[in-house]
């Protein structure tokens, strides 16, 4: 099982969403309500990996491993 982590839709400006996790198999269907409170809720999309660049194309080329280019894998 996977746990993740959920957050409560504000129902007025300016309320602040509480967030809890909740354990689910990845074949589940993302909740829309709080389990016990019947709240409106949402899955908070976490984590990831990736590469910013300032310039198009000029996105760095990695080595399988990880290391950029030129850097030593261990």
């Amino acid at each position: 099982m996977t746990t993740y982590v959920y957050e409560t839709i504000p129902a007025t400006p300016g309320e602040k969403a509480r967030y809890f996790e909740i354990r689910q198999t990845t074949t589940e269907a993302p909740l829309t309500r709080h389990p016990e409170t019947g709240e409106p809720i949402r899955r908070v999309v976490l984590g990831g990996f990736g590469v910013l660049s300032s310039k198009p194309g000029s996105a760095r080329k990695d080595s399988s491993c990880g290391c950029a280019p030129g850097e030593s894998c261990g």
